[in-house]
């Protein structure tokens, strides 16, 4: 009873000053708004980058080829040339745990059907490449191992070059030319969509890795190998067995320099997620500026409030009102302030994270764990804040408020 007596004494209050109450609860609504907003946008970008990274496959490890220098200047981990067929078939036949392996040999080039032609992001695979990648067929069948064996020339298309060439014709079966060469479509892709990049993963052609080395690049050599381990406990073994043999086989000596890199999925989503953490740290800095300045802002308006009502709470503690009872009124107005400020803030942040997800194209995610924590840090400021001038509203003497002017 005294606490529902309490709030109605604060609600009453508060109901006097009407955009006194708004203009104090600005900082807190803005501020929990903030959070919310941050937290919404981290979660989808979050989310999106783990669907991405999943897209890649399950279990896989990518081992890109030598670091190459030029006139001092690193060129990075790739472009060197350092990976064999012969290392490709020892990984295959020699490393417990690995359930697949595949070569990427990428080329841009132009391709054509019919009176249709692009210029198309062309890449040379093993037959288990689709098994590694998680890419089921819509339609045809996969790159065989006699394919990749005798440099067959066939090829599988995403759904965009799909559509681009052929139309609503059916794509397996007909002719598609790279370079001049024929091939033979056998399969389609299911569609993927955009990578974390933006690019589109479905304008794609995919032919067996002998025949882009022998008719698109001329390559003898391969710059990176997807690798699928068996399974997620396997692929810190694999990791080191791949690295053992590979240091064995290009005679690399205790203290020198790999001529490889490898690279887990959990590594690379780690790296893609450091610059949308880093962002969201620095958002979560705004937000927090922005609740303490509410919380300054509610200590500040409850001292004037304090100074303004020094009469009736003299009157309160004439009659017989107890200086807890004074320091409860307080304490429950601002704590009403921020819980509202913060209420209103939570609905502006779920309205927010929606015009941003539509005006910019985000995705974003309003978590239940989100509005709690913005919800808990209004109730929290308004008890940190407001204990102050509650505290110094109990403690007035009863006589020398009477006599305030």
């Amino acid at each position: 009873m005294i606490l529902v007596a309490a709030l109605k004494l604060a609600l009453r209050a508060l109901r006097r000053n009407k955009l006194r109450t708004l203009l104090t609860m600005l900082g807190i609504i803005f501020g929990v708004a903030t959070i919310v907003v941050v937290v919404s946008i981290g979660n989808g970008a979050k989310a999106q980058i783990e669907a991405q990274i999943a897209s890649l496959g399950q279990n896989l490890i990518i081992l890109l080829s030598g670091n190459f220098s030029r006139g001092g200047f690193s060129m990075g981990f790739g472009m060197a040339p350092t990976l064999t067929k012969e290392d490709y078939e020892a990984i295959r036949k020699e490393v417990e745990g690995v359930s697949g392996v595949s070569p990427e040999v990428r080329a841009s080039t132009q391709i054509a059907a019919g009176n249709q032609n692009e210029l198309v992001q062309v890449i040379g695979i093993g037959a288990d490449y689709l098994d590694i990648r998680s890419w089921p067929l819509a339609s045809g069948a996969n790159i065989t191992e006699a394919d990749v064996r005798r440099a067959n020339k066939v090829a599988i298309v995403g759904q965009t070059t799909a559509n681009t060439l052929f139309g609503d014709v059916e794509p397996v079966g007909q002719i598609l030319r790279v370079k001049n060469a024929p091939f033979v479509v056998v399969g389609t892709l299911s569609p993927k969509g955009m990578n974390a990049r933006g690019d589109d993963q479905d304008d794609i052609v995919l032919v067996p890795y002998t025949s882009a080395m022998k008719r698109l690049t001329g390559a003898t050599t391969f710059r990176s190998l997807n690798i699928q381990a068996a399974s997620a406990e396997a692929i810190s073994s694999v990791t080191n067995q791949i690295a053992d043999l590979l240091r064995q086989r290009h005679r690399i000596g205790p203290g020198r320099d790999d001529d490889f890199m490898l690279r887990t999925q959990q590594e690379i989503s780690e790296a893609a997620t450091a610059t949308s953490k880093v962002m969201t740290v620095l958002l979560w800095v705004v937000a927090c500026v922005s609740l303490l300045v509410g919380g300054i802002g509610i200590m500040n308006i409850m001292l004037v409030s304090v100074t303004e009502r020094t009469r009736e709470i003299g009157v309160r503690l004439a009659v017989g009102a107890r200086g807890r009872d004074i320091l409860l009124q307080f304490l429950i107005e601002a704590i009403t302030l921020t819980v509202l400020g913060g209420v209103i803030g939570i609905l502006l942040g779920v309205v927010g994270s929606r015009v941003v997800s539509v005006t910019q194209g985000w995705v974003t995610l309003v978590s239940l764990d989100s509005v709690i924590l913005a919800f808990g840090f209004s109730a929290v400021i308004g008890i940190f804040f407001g204990f102050y001038p509650a505290r110094k509203a109990s403690r007035l003497d009863p006589i020398e408020a009477l006599r305030y002017e």
